[in-house]
């Protein structure tokens, strides 16, 4: 009897719950106009720079520029951050307008809950450098990324084979990852760390000929430490190994500072300079002990269908001049379905002292399909 009649007191409660949960009234939709009088109605997300996010329960996600808004209305509450304002630690945050937002006329304007009434502020459009609605703007200031959180980045494969008279067959593989700390491009950087791994491997058979082979491999990490906005001191790794060029084994260790010349939306352009010791061990040669510097450029341009990616790597060497090495890379990626895009590759790595035999360059091109991290 006793279970009985808790049974029934659960199933009653059940019963009010649902009931008082659909008295409650749904919030009304954002409501978009444009300056053509089309209208959308769903959810505003989120602006950057000169256009917004508006997700549509028919269209989906749109991004639209502000020039062609002429009137939001929303019960999202946000924080608008100004433009080329970069934000440190949660305390900064009692400097950011904050609140509910309706734009009208390229004005955003803010209405506050403050004690005794609401207090209402107007902020141009052209102003509002990124506008976040308030949960996420309060989580990026203070949650504390894990190691294994944040990571971005690509994984890359191509392969062919070839079975005629002569037998071929190669391989090319990459994978590049790299962790920006925060996240949001609205909170001054911290730390980066990257991840680079890449290979080329490849055959050439046939019956009563010596096999040709290609076998390059490449591997580094670098960890990035800010201490302005652009500005910042790294350390770096980096292994090589080229069969091509009679290279077993190449190791650098450098330390040094970089700076970002160029931030923007679709482009960044970073100069690094570095102290550096290099070790090479060949094939058939005296191993090289050497100090050098590292100067290198690091570019990335994204275009309306089209990614590059480019570094260029000068390596100079004091204690042995004839010793000096080169390394220059680019990579073209397009979309081909969702987060799936093609790239082509191109990768030329200089040494002034192979070993006998070998030449100086070893130019690689690629073709592959690449996989974009989420």
């Amino acid at each position: 009897m006793q279970n009985t009649l808790s049974g029934l007191a659960a199933l009653w409660l059940s019963v009010i719950v649902v009931t008082v949960l659909e008295a409650q009234p749904k919030p009304q939709p954002d409501v978009l106009l444009f300056t053509d009088g089309e209208r959308l109605t769903g959810h505003f997300v989120k602006s950057s720079g000169a256009s917004l996010t508006f997700h549509s329960d028919t269209l989906g996600d749109i991004t639209v520029d502000w020039s062609k808004v002429k009137e939001l209305q929303s019960s999202a509450k946000v924080a608008v951050i100004p433009k080329d304002v970069h934000l440190r630690k949660p305390a900064d945050a009692t400097s950011i307008p904050q609140g509910t937002i309706s734009v009208q006329d390229q004005q955003v304007h803010l209405a506050a809950e403050s004690l005794p009434g609401t207090i209402e502020r107007t902020i141009p459009v052209g102003d509002a450098g990124q506008i976040v609605d308030q949960a996420s703007f309060q989580k990026a200031l203070e949650h504390q990324p894990g190691f294994f959180e944040a990571w971005k980045g690509t994984v890359t494969i191509g392969a062919s084979t070839v079975n005629a008279t002569e037998d071929s067959e190669s391989f090319t593989g990459a994978v590049n990852l790299v962790r920006s700390i925060p996240t949001e491009t609205w909170l001054q950087p911290r730390n980066r760390t990257s991840l680079n791994l890449s290979a080329a491997y490849g055959e050439i058979t046939q019956p009563a000929t010596p096999t040709i082979k290609t076998s390059i491999y490449h591997g580094d990490a670098e960890r990035d430490e800010y201490f302005s906005p652009r500005l910042y001191v790294f350390g770096q790794a980096a292994f090589d190994h080229n069969f091509s060029q009679g290279l077993d084994l190449q190791q650098t260790y450098s330390g040094g500072i970089g700076i970002t010349v160029v931030q923007r939306a679709n482009e960044t352009l970073d100069l690094k300079a570095s102290v550096s010791y290099v070790k090479q061990e060949f094939n058939g040669a005296p191993n090289e002990d050497l100090i050098g510097s590292i100067f290198a450029e690091g570019f990335n341009r994204k275009f309306k269908h089209l990614t590059l990616d480019q570094h260029l790597m000068l390596t100079p060497t004091w204690n042995n001049t004839n010793a000096a090495s080169a390394a220059f890379n680019a990579v073209l990626t397009m979309p081909v379905y969702k987060r799936l895009n093609g790239s082509v590759g191109f990768i030329d790595s200089y040494l002034n002292n192979p070993a006998p035999g070998f030449r100086k360059n070893s130019v690689q091109t690629t073709l592959g399909l690449t996989y974009a991290l989420p």
